[in-house]
Formats: C-alpha cells, structure tokens, sequence
C-alpha cells in the first residue's frame, strides 16, 4: 500500500517514534489543528489546552499511522475525537446564543456578498451569450473551458492575433451590457495643464 505521507517511525527500530518527524508534523500543522478546536470550543485557552492533547495523543497512537489519508485528515480525526471527549467531560452540550456565533470569524464569503457575486457571473454570463457566435465561441473556449490564447486559436482555426481582437471586442460590448452608464466614472479634464 503506497504511503501518502512519511510516518513517524525511525528507519533502524520501528515503533520507536523519530522525534524529528513528530516535530515537523506539529510546525506544519499546528495552526490548522488549533484553528479548528478554537472554532469548536469557542475559547482560546480550550482550544489551546486540546490542540496540546491532541498531538500528545497523535504521539501515543502514530504506529497505528497507515498512510491511508494525509497526515493532516488523520490529525483532525484526532483532534474531533480529543474535542468530543472535552465536550462530554464538560458536560458542553448547551446551545450557544446568536451573539456567540456572530462574534466568531469566518473566512468564507458572507452570503450577501457570495449571491452578489453569483448576479454578476450571471450577467455576465448572460452578457456573452448574446454576443454573435465568433465571440461567445471565442469567450466560451478561452474564459470559461481554460484555454490558452493559442489553443483557443488553434481549436477555432484562426490566427492567435484574431482570438486577442475577439476577446477585446467581446470583453468591450460585455461592459457595456453589464455595467451601466451611470456607474462609470467620466474622466475629468486635468486643469493643469
């Protein structure tokens, strides 16, 4: 069975842990481990105190470490269970107030901003497909299937200097579908000179 990752076994007895190894696996992911027992406790010293647990039991069980999964997914199975075991323990069932989870940070986009972000790849979208067929098929190839300049004039059969004029042409009458008048700045005359 291949290895995803190396295990933290030393290369003369095994089962006896290299500590080099342990080291590394904290340095990479200690950040990751503590963010998500942060995200689950809700306290810093909580999340402190089982991210701790969480690498010493890892050090317990690492001869168990079959290489199945990243070390990272096995950590976080690790750290799950140290998490689960806190929470019985505590008696930490109760349910957690609105203010309690809006204080929390998220880095994922927030919904307001994410359907905004779907409008507007929907016009867009919508923006190109009203465009004549040289254009859209130009855009379609090289925007949304990952093209290169020079594949997409290959799969189109014209000059690489074609597919630039194309998308040029289709990237300036999609603005002017997409993104009204009124919202464009009007450049102002330099009164310097």
């Amino acid at each position: 069975m291949k290895r995803t990752a190396e295990a933290p076994h030393s290369a003369t007895r095994p089962g006896d842990p290299d500590p080099r190894v342990i080291e590394r696996w904290i340095e990479e992911h200690h950040a990751r481990i503590y963010a998500y027992l942060r995200r689950r406790t809700g306290a810093d010293a909580d999340a402190v105190e089982l991210t701790q647990q969480t690498f010493t039991r890892a050090w317990g069980v690492q001869d168990r470490f079959e290489g199945r999964s990243s070390v990272l997914s096995w950590l976080h199975g690790i750290a799950h269970h140290v998490w689960l075991d806190w929470r019985r323990k505590h008696g930490r069932f109760e349910a957690r107030s609105d203010a309690w989870w809006e204080q929390l940070p998220s880095g994922a986009t927030a919904p307001d901003e994410l359907l905004a972000q779907m409008d507007s790849a929907g016009a867009v979208f919508l923006a190109v497909d009203g465009l004549e067929d040289d254009l859209r098929d130009t855009v379609h190839l090289h925007y949304y299937q990952g093209l290169t300049l020079a594949e997409t004039a290959d799969a189109l059969g014209i000059a690489t200097s074609t597919v630039k004029y194309r998308l040029r042409e289709a990237l300036t009458r999609v603005q002017r579908v997409v993104i009204p008048k009124e919202s464009i700045p009007t450049p102002t005359p330099n009164s310097s000179r």
